[in-house]
């Protein structure tokens, strides 16, 4: 479990083809506190960490992740957003985020807003957004503006823009999507 606050930026040091499945070796400054088999979100995907070293540690995608998520895309140098999972007793800073990616969706606008910015994105699938609603665009939550069938759009203010990946965000781009759980439980039952 997560709450779509991210605590750091990592980037991607190695990457190994295994069969079906990559191994990403990541360095961040947090890795001196992680242990094997912690769940790490890795752009809102949750992923195992199953090997450590003094400064930077390793988790293992499989095909079936690779195939719904932006984690194929990723090369050396790539940064990512890194969320540890939740601590019980502390604060739901962002909202209830399972690190289980629904779909992934295409940047199709950057809008400078003078002080912040709107990015709109399409996506497939039969999830929908719900104007003021919640939303996890790689691993960050987030609040939904403009909601219509299969696009919607976020407001991004400065400090959000400088400590997650979205200042690397271009038109184009392909980001990971997990619905808010309520939501999707709502919309199954009215279905």
């Amino acid at each position: 479990m997560f709450t779509g606050i991210i605590e750091q930026l990592g980037t991607v040091t190695k990457i190994v083809k295994d069969e079906e499945n990559i191994h990403f070796t990541l360095s961040t400054e947090f890795v001196n506190e992680l242990k094997i088999d912690q769940s790490v979100a890795h752009n809102g995907c949750c992923l195992t960490v199953v090997e450590l070293d003094s400064n930077e540690y390793t988790v293992t995608a499989i095909l079936e992740t690779l195939k719904k998520t932006n984690l194929s895309e990723w090369s050396v140098g790539t940064k990512v957003n890194l969320e540890r999972c939740m601590i019980m007793n502390g604060r739901l800073d962002g909202h209830i985020v399972q690190g289980h990616v629904d779909s992934t969706a295409k940047c199709i606008a950057i809008d400078n807003q003078n002080g912040s910015w709107k990015f709109t994105f399409v996506y497939q699938g039969s999830d929908v957004t719900v104007e003021k609603g919640s939303v996890t665009i790689n691993g960050t939550s987030l609040t939904v503006v403009d909601s219509k069938e299969k696009q919607f759009s976020v407001h991004i203010i400065p400090y959000t823009f400088e400590y997650t990946n979205f200042h690397q965000l271009e038109v184009g781009h392909t980001v990971n999507l997990e619905f808010d759980i309520i939501g999707k439980y709502v919309a199954k039952i009215m279905r």
